[in-house]
């Protein structure tokens, strides 16, 4: 292993408070010191000790990498002229989905594999180095194994989502469908997966199917997610923190009950994920209401073919600024500690020793420019576990 000492940062995001003012751990004119894949050193620049190599970040805001923890990158085909018709007018539901249900299973694992790694060097150059993703677009057991199997490769966040939607052939006979996801298709994915997660929702799976799902994959050893409250109000969020969910995701339509269940809890961080609701024409989920009450938020890109097709997480930082009530500090802590929360890392989301060496540089002073400079390519360079990924 050899040591490298970014030296000349104009503003350091550590997300620790010891090394730094408030909850970003804000460190003015500052280095940090590389030892192989993890961070070794952080403090003023004045103070930094020796090192095999030297980078100057040329008084640039340094700050972790991005945590996305949220994403549908396993997909054939898109959605152009679904979009296009949305915006001219007819409401996002979820029936679309089988749209691209019907391209995924056509897609090779070759094309699959191709898609998967171009959204993910995509993503990259946006300053995201953690980016969780699921399963969901086949819906038969070998199609989500498969899909699994490619992301297992690629990626290490990888979700079961096979209660995305009612399988087509299942449409008649949706408890049937339930008991092939916590069955047969449980049994060919979880060795795959992390994490099982459900789209909770009118149209997808009520609160019994749901609970069904998540415990059947607690069983084999998967940690539960669950898309809750997106399109309307319902059991999910009160139901992930029943189970212990790492995270409720979307969080759009709550109640005091829904905030209060996501305030008592550690366990389930809210994932707020405003690219869906920018692409939907949506109501967007009230970031405020949630930080006042105490609740650990995340933000994610939800980058789906669907209703939300960006792979950017400055783009949702910017959005939660404007339209969420966040602050800029909070939005960029939300977009990387808390997507680590979401993921239950310690290992990423901050610039402090011990952790991954994952670091965006701006070409700018501050990370605020990332909410006050909204759609600039801002994002100069990325080091992923110690060395630089380009942007």
């Amino acid at each position: 292993m050899t040591s490298t000492l970014i030296t000349d940062i104009r503003t350091l995001v550590t997300n620790d408070p010891r090394f730094g003012e408030g909850p970003l751990g804000l460190v003015e004119d500052a280095a940090v010191v590389l030892d192989g894949e993890h961070i070794a050193w952080v403090g003023a620049a004045a103070d930094a000790p020796a090192a095999d190599s030297a980078y100057d970040a040329g008084g640039r805001a340094v700050l972790p990498g991005f945590v996305d923890s949220h994403s549908h990158l396993l997909f054939g085909g898109d959605r152009t002229a679904e979009f296009n018709a949305r915006m001219s007018g007819r409401p996002y539901t979820a029936g679309g989905i089988r749209t691209t249900v019907a391209a995924t299973r056509e897609a090779s694992d070759e094309e699959l594999g191709r898609n998967l790694a171009r959204y993910l060097a995509e993503a990259r150059r946006q300053g995201t180095t953690t980016m969780e993703t699921k399963s969901g677009y086949g819906l038969t057991p070998d199609q989500e194994a498969r899909a699994l199997r490619v992301a297992a490769g690629q990626t290490d966040e990888v979700t079961y989502l096979g209660a995305h939607i009612v399988a087509p052939e299942y449409a008649d006979d949706p408890a049937a469908y339930v008991d092939l996801v916590t069955g047969p298709m449980l049994d060919a994915c979880a060795p795959y997966a992390r994490w099982v997660d459900v789209f909770c929702e009118k149209g997808a799976f009520d609160g019994d199917q749901a609970r069904a799902v998540l415990t059947a994959g607690q069983a084999k050893g998967l940690t539960p997610r669950v898309h809750a409250n997106q399109l309307s109000a319902g059991p999910g969020v009160q139901l992930a923190v029943e189970l212990g969910a790492a995270s409720a995701d979307h969080c759009t339509h709550l109640s005091d009950a829904d905030v209060d269940a996501l305030s008592q809890t550690a366990d389930t961080v809210a994932t707020l994920l405003p690219g869906c609701e920018f692409s939907t024409r949506a109501v967007y989920p009230d970031a405020r209401r949630l930080l006042d009450a105490g609740v650990t938020v995340a933000l994610s890109t939800d980058c789906n073919p669907g209703s939300s097709f960006t792979s950017s997480m400055p783009f949702c930082v910017a959005i939660a600024v404007r339209e969420m009530g966040m602050t800029p500090d909070e939005a960029v802590w939300s977009a990387t500690a808390g997507g680590a929360r979401a993921l239950r890392r310690t290992d990423i989301g901050r610039i402090s020793p011990g952790a991954y060496a994952d670091l965006t540089l701006l070409d700018a002073p501050s990370h605020v420019h990332l909410a006050y400079r909204p759609g600039v390519p801002l994002v100069a360079e990325v080091w992923h576990r110690g060395t630089p990924a380009g942007a």
